[in-house]
Parts: structure tokens; sequence; C-alpha cells
């Protein structure tokens, strides 16, 4: 059984860090692209950061790119997203998702819900 678990949301100041975690199982976790995108209800998901299955690449969204790390552990089959300086505009739920290629399959988690407020 596939599952993504996010852990690591919560209600943070402006100016403040937190570490999202997504925990994966089901799949070979080790040959799976990563992502992490956001979505503000009533808006479009958007993609926030990727990172290939080595770590060799990473690539992020112009709104988060300087802000936000991702990175991952293959041992411990999960992905992690630093997320610093957080603005009110990065409020927002964020959700892990794995494209495995050789099995043409596509997983996403629940999401977290971020919220950056004073």
């Amino acid at each position: 059984q596939v599952q993504l678990v996010e852990s690591g949301g919560g209600l943070i100041q402006p100016g403040g860090s937190l570490r999202l975690s997504c925990a994966a199982s089901g799949f070979t976790f080790s040959g799976s692209t990563m992502k992490w995108y956001r979505q503000v209800p009533g808006t479009e998901r958007e993609w926030v950061a990727l990172i290939t299955p080595s770590s060799r690449t990473t690539y992020y969204a112009d709104s988060v790119k300087g802000r936000f790390t991702i990175s991952r552990d293959n041992a411990r089959n999960t992905v992690y997203l630093q997320m610093n300086s957080l603005k009110p505009e990065d409020t927002a739920v964020y959700t892990c998702n794995a494209v495995v290629v050789t099995a043409n399959a596509n997983y996403w988690g629940q999401g977290t819900q971020v919220t950056v407020s004073s």
C-alpha cells in the first residue's frame, strides 16, 4: 500500500522557519523524483520544489528560491522541505508528490497546513 505522510506544518510568525517531512512507503522511494506542491483554497495548486532520486539536482519555484531547501534521505524514505524567512503568502496546504518513472506512477500525500501569521 502506497503512503505519503506529511508532517511538520503549523502556525509560525513571519520570518520564522519550519521543516516539513514526507515519509514514504509502498513504492521504490530511492528511484522516485520527489516534489512539493502547495495550494491555497480556491486557487490552483502551485509547484514548489523538486529533487531527483540521487539528490543530484534540485529545482525551485521563483517564489521560494533562496528561502526553501528540498532534501531527501533515501535510507529513511523521507523527503524534507526546509522553509526559512517565511512570509504570509507562504500560507497554504503543502503536499508531497512522488513520480515513479519506471512504474509510470504518480502518488500524492494528504498535505499539511502551514500558516504564516503574526
